[in-house]
């Protein structure tokens, strides 16, 4: 794929962690998203319903270059890996043994060139050829700063034992944990759990943090 940006491959300290934890400091990155609540993993639920609209939205600009209208600046990527900040509002520990308490913002990373503008473009194509209501995308500007990141392998209920190990090198290291009402826990997801098997999948884990 001459000339396709791989953002995977391109940046490889954000996307490709050693199964260990990791200081790493993230930059400002633009994405589509969704806000919403509820078990994920709920059939035709809030959360699907909200990966149908980001994918479109994606797919609508990056397909753009056959279509009549082609953003300033477009170059060709493949689509970057679906993200989700996660917590309760009822201030509960991450993650929840009760999904249905989840509340979560559901992403993908957009290509630099895509302004507000043509992010508004997308969403009115995606309405118009479709007919997906795409009211709840948001075009989110984050910068989240000082993390802690580690590679889970695994299905995602066995994440509290890599967040565990994560914790014990935050404090280890002189950190402190950082999650609060502007600050996520954040997943990467790098394995289609449609796909691969349960114990083979692979999730970025993000935790922010700030100096002690």
């Amino acid at each position: 794929m001459a000339n396709v940006l791989d953002y995977k491959k391109e940046y490889k300290d954000l996307y490709s962690p050693k199964n260990e934890p990791m200081v790493i400091h993230i930059p400002e990155i633009t994405f589509v998203a969704i806000e919403g609540k509820g078990n994920p993993n709920e059939k035709d639920g809030e959360y699907q319903k909200a990966l149908e609209i980001i994918y479109g939205i994606q797919y609508t600009i990056k397909m753009s270059k056959k279509g009549d209208y082609t953003p300033n600046g477009y170059f060709d990527y493949v689509v970057p890996p679906l993200e989700g900040l996660w917590w309760s509002d009822k201030d509960e520990n991450f993650p929840l043994k009760d999904k249905s308490k989840f509340c979560w913002i559901s992403m993908i990373r957009l290509p630099e060139y895509v302004t507000k503008d043509v992010f508004e473009w997308a969403c009115i194509e995606v309405n118009k050829k479709k007919k997906i209501d795409t009211k709840k995308a948001k075009y989110l500007k984050i910068k989240e700063g000082l993390c802690v990141q580690m590679m889970h392998i695994g299905s995602y209920d066995d994440e509290p034992k890599t967040i565990k190990t994560m914790e014990e090198f935050i404090v280890k290291n002189n950190f402190v944990n950082d999650i609060g009402s502007k600050r996520r826990h954040h997943e990467i997801y790098l394995s289609d759990p449609r796909k691969a098997e349960p114990n083979k999948m692979k999730t970025i884990l993000r935790i922010p943090i700030k100096k002690k």
